[in-house]
């Protein structure tokens, strides 16, 4: 599963929560495994978490065992009885995901999004249809403006893992944005605010 799945976002956040402690730096990555070890006599690498918090690049994807312990840690069975329960649980997207966060499902061909992420970094995006977005600003950024890139969800507060970025005659490649500290803004823009800034861009 994507590391940006909600289900893994929601993992991440009740994790932080049993330890009392937002997962940051190299040290608290150290923590959190010693902890793992503890409670439940099972190893998992800093390096593994740090992958899987965003805060180095790896794996797109995390592995099933990694799931299974990492649910266990929480209180869970296992990854299948985590993701069962929070499907029942009525309020559990509304309260971690819902109100951070803008999906694809949710725009309409030519929407707008502006994020940013630090330091000083900032992008508004053009919604293309799909999963396709095209960079229509840029600043202090590896993003370019005509930069094209995929992705489903917006999330602030969590890294942005998008993929397919295409940046001139380059290969298309993967791409991580706001490894450590996650999107600072995250704002929709209405058609008729952004028109009139984006036509003389366009």
């Amino acid at each position: 599963m994507r590391k940006d799945a909600p289900e893994i976002v929601l993992l991440r956040q009740k994790i932080e929560e049993s330890i009392d402690r937002k997962v940051r730096t190299p040290a608290d990555f150290e923590f959190l495994a010693g902890v793992i070890w503890e409670r439940t006599h099972e190893t998992i690498s800093p390096t593994t978490l740090k992958r899987l918090w965003g805060y180095i690049d790896g794996a797109d994807t995390t592995r099933l065992s990694t799931l299974h312990l990492l649910s266990r840690f929480v209180g869970y069975k296992d990854w299948d009885d985590y993701c069962l329960c929070i499907a029942q649980e009525s309020d559990c997207e509304t309260d971690t995901i819902v109100a951070h966060h803008i999906s694809v499902n949710s725009l309409s061909m030519g929407d707008c999004i502006e994020i940013a992420w630090l330091p000083n970094r900032r992008c508004l995006l053009r919604y293309t249809g799909g999963n396709s977005w095209l960079v229509v600003e840029a600043e202090n950024s590896k993003l370019k403006v005509g930069n094209t890139f995929q992705c489903s969800m917006f999330i602030q507060g969590e890294p942005l893992y998008i993929d397919e970025l295409v940046q001139g005659n380059n290969p298309p490649v993967a791409f991580v944005i706001g490894n450590k500290r996650g999107l600072t803004l995250l704002n929709k823009i209405a058609i008729e605010q952004e028109d009139s800034s984006l036509n003389s861009k366009l």
